[in-house]
């Protein structure tokens, strides 16, 4: 079963094992695992993947039935169960989930529903594939992957990154302006499939990303004059090292500066998804575009609010942060006041106060990005439970 032979790799898919660095067992006490705390999350999981099977249609799907992508983000929180309990007893429910996200195959590889966000549900419904650990999905699995390396952008000249969306991914594969928050997710599954790479090896249609464009264009989103070769980046004392939704383009607008002058303003959630990319292209933690965007999210640390955007995509935010910093391998943030804090234990008790008693989560305060959908929330939060877990 060639997909089972590389464990590794299953494994870790989302996350599901964290990343510890060596210096990380030199911490100390503050540190140890925290029973307690560590039996509330698994708790607070159980509720959130039983309210979760609630609320799955008679087909299969959760939340948008157009919108595979938001069934496969519920199947991953079940896959990811540490008690496995729930993971067992749902399992109808996790087969008949597969089951719809299959009926979404396309011919070319692609996955979808309706014709929008077609890379979006391509990519977050392989990486859920992937996290089913099953032999037969591997073929999907392999055609979904060189759909999604197709979906590269590259106007002008071939190869050139001529462009400034040159080798990003957006929603669509026309989609003119590629955006850092597809872009990741397209990374993510490419990451989680890399093991497949050699055994395409002999596929003459088989396809392999441009990683010097993706590099490139990451490093257009980044406010870091050295790599970021656009004329609106700003190294101001708040932006230096944020990232933008794309070149030349930030949801959260401008921020005005000391000199009277306006500037494209980097904030959280994105800025996250900027170092979780330079991860999955598989840059070193040395690399001075790395080190910008953590001393950033150092800097701008807060589980208050999404920072620089307020309570939109205040979930997101806390999901990518948690794949972020596991995979970056931080245990501990040390904040502009020098104060060490430990994430996990901050980001598990700030979860556990905003689960609702029925089990699920919400944003109340915004809509943005369908933060408003409790399926949505839900399976995001679960998500950054089960990681946090095995980290405490």
């Amino acid at each position: 079963m060639k997909i089972l032979r590389n464990s590794l790799v299953i494994l870790t898919v989302l996350l599901f094992i964290p990343a510890v660095s060596s210096a990380a067992e030199q911490i100390g006490a503050s540190l140890r695992s925290d029973t307690s705390l560590k039996n509330e999350v698994e708790n607070a999981i159980g509720k959130g993947l039983t309210w979760l099977a609630s609320q799955q249609k008679a087909e299969g799907w959760w939340t948008q039935e157009e919108v595979p992508a938001l069934t496969a983000l519920a199947l991953m929180s079940f896959q990811g169960d540490p008690s496995k309990f729930y993971r067992t007893k749902y399992a109808e429910n996790i087969n008949k989930g597969y089951a719809y996200i299959l009926k979404n195959v396309k011919p070319d590889g692609s996955i979808y529903n309706k014709e929008v966000y077609i890379n979006y549900n391509t990519a977050v419904c392989a990486t859920a594939l992937v996290v089913a650990n099953r032999s037969e999905y591997e073929p999907i699995i392999k055609k979904a992957r060189n759909y999604i390396i197709g979906s590269q952008h590259d106007e002008g000249e071939p190869g050139m990154g001529d462009f400034p969306y040159d080798g990003g991914i957006g929603y669509g594969r026309t989609d003119k302006n590629p955006d850092l928050s597809n872009t990741v997710l397209a990374l993510e599954a490419l990451y989680y499939t890399r093991h497949l790479k050699s055994e395409m090896s002999s596929d003459s249609e088989a396809k392999d990303l441009n990683w010097k464009a993706v590099t490139q264009f990451i490093s257009r989103t980044q406010q870091l004059k050295a790599y970021n070769d656009q004329n609106w980046v700003s190294e101001d004392d708040y932006n230096k090292g944020g990232f933008v939704y794309y070149p030349g383009n930030s949801r959260a607008g401008e921020i005005k500066l000391e000199d009277g002058k306006t500037a494209l303003k980097a904030y959280g959630s994105i800025s996250y998804a900027g170092l979780l990319s330079y991860i999955y292209a598989q840059m070193d933690k040395s690399d001075p575009r790395v080190k910008a965007v953590y001393d950033w999210l150092a800097r701008n640390y807060t589980l208050a609010e999404n920072p620089g955007f307020g309570a939109n995509g205040l979930y997101y935010y806390f999901h990518t942060m948690t794949k972020a910093l596991t995979l970056y391998g931080a245990n501990t943030i040390t904040l502009k006041d020098g104060k060490t804090i430990n994430w996990r234990q901050e980001l598990a008790k700030r979860l556990l106060d905003l689960q609702k008693p029925e089990g699920f989560w919400v944003n109340e305060q915004s809509s943005r990005w369908w933060e408003n959908d409790p399926g949505l929330v839900t399976s995001f939060s679960v998500m950054a439970l089960e990681m946090i877990w095995r980290g405490l």
